[in-house]
C-alpha cells in the first residue's frame, strides 16, 4: 500500500545532493581527469595572492541560490568564505551588493563562473516568481504554484527559488501525489475509471480536465482537486460555479502574468505556472574583485 503521507526528504539527503551537484559542476569546468585545472588562473595569478570580491546586481530582481554559491566556494581548493550580504528572497536594485567572497584569489576566480551560473539562474526564477506573486497580491485566496517543468537535477534548488520569490511548490515529483493527466485518463478508459483506480493509493486525487463535461464527471467521482487545463476565463468562471466548493480548482496551461490575474478573478483556488522555472531569464549578476593582498 502506498503511504498517504510520504516522508519528506531529510536534511542530510538534501545536503548530500547539494554536495554531489556542486562537485559535478566544478568537475565540468575544471576537467574530468586528475590534474586538470583552471589553466588561465594557474599561469597568470600568483598562488599566494589573497583577495576579496563582491557579487553585484547589474539589474533589479530577487536573489536566490546563496546556499549553493557558498558551497561552490567552500568546495574549491583552497576553500573561500562566502559572506551573504542579502538573504535569499531579498529584492535587489542595480548596483546592490548581494555577497562578498574572501580567500585565495586563484580560488575565487576558479569558482566564479560556477557560482554565478547557479546564482543567476536561481535568482532569475525567484525574480519571475515575484513578478507573478506581486500581480496576484490582490487575490489572497489564490495560491501560486510551480510545476515539474524544471531542469533535471536542479529541481530542489529551483523549487527553493520559487519559494524565495513568494510562490509555493506543487508536488515534489511522481512519488508524492496523485495527478491524473489526459494520457492517464485515456489509458484508463475515462475520468471516472482513472479516479477509481487512483483511490487504491489512499491519497487525495487531483485530475486534469479540459471540458466542463469532464469536470462534471470528476466531481461526481469525488476528486478532491481538479486541474482546469488551458480553459478560457469564461470557462473557468462556469467551472467555479459548477464546482460550488466541492473540490479545489487549479488553473494551468500557458499562464502569462496577465493570464494568471484573469484566472484569479474567476475564483479558482490555485494557479500553476510552468514558466516560473522553464522560461525564467537569468538575473544579471557579476563578481568584482575589490582588493588583493599577500
Amino acid at each position: 500500500m502506498v503511504s498517504s503521507k510520504p516522508e519528506p526528504r531529510s536534511v542530510l539527503a538534501a545536503g548530500r545532493q547539494l554536495d554531489d551537484l556542486v562537485a559535478a559542476a566544478l568537475l565540468e569546468d575544471l576537467g574530468g581527469e586528475s590534474g586538470d585545472m583552471d589553466i588561465t588562473t594557474h599561469f597568470v595569478v600568483d598562488a599566494d595572492l589573497m583577495g576579496e570580491a563582491r557579487v553585484i546586481a547589474k539589474s533589479g530582481g530577487v536573489l536566490s541560490g546563496g546556499d549553493v554559491a557558498a558551497r561552490v566556494f567552500e568546495k574549491v581548493n583552497p576553500p573561500c568564505e562566502y559572506l551573504a550580504v542579502k538573504p535569499d528572497g531579498a529584492r535587489l536594485e542595480p548596483g546592490d551588493e548581494a555577497a562578498r567572497v574572501v580567500g585565495s584569489l586563484a580560488s575565487i576566480l576558479t569558482a566564479e563562473r560556477t557560482a554565478l551560473n547557479f546564482l543567476q539562474q536561481l535568482s532569475g526564477i525567484a525574480t519571475v516568481t515575484r513578478r507573478y506573486a506581486d500581480a496576484l497580491g490582490g487575490y489572497p485566496g489564490v495560491t501560486l504554484l510551480d510545476t515539474r517543468k524544471t531542469t533535471p537535477g536542479l529541481r530542489f534548488l529551483e523549487r527553493a527559488a520559487v519559494r524565495a520569490g513568494g510562490g509555493h511548490n506543487h508536488r515534489d515529483g511522481l512519488w508524492d501525489a496523485i495527478l491524473i493527466k489526459d494520457n492517464h485518463v485515456a489509458a484508463a478508459g475515462g475520468v471516472t475509471e482513472a479516479i477509481n483506480r487512483a483511490r487504491r493509493a489512499r491519497t487525495p486525487v487531483e485530475v486534469e480536465v479540459d471540458t466542463l463535461e469532464q469536470l462534471d464527471e470528476a466531481l461526481a467521482a469525488g476528486a478532491e482537486m481538479i486541474l482546469l487545463d488551458n480553459m478560457s476565463p469564461d470557462l473557468m468562471c462556469r467551472a467555479v460555479e459548477m464546482t460550488a466548493g466541492r473540490a479545489r480548482l487549479e488553473a494551468s496551461g500557458g499562464m502569462t502574468v496577465e493570464g494568471a490575474v484573469a484566472a484569479a478573478k474567476t475564483g479558482v483556488d490555485r494557479i500553476s505556472v510552468g514558466a516560473l522555472t522553464h522560461s525564467a531569464p537569468a538575473l544579471d549578476l557579476s563578481l568584482e574583485v575589490t582588493r588583493t593582498w599577500r
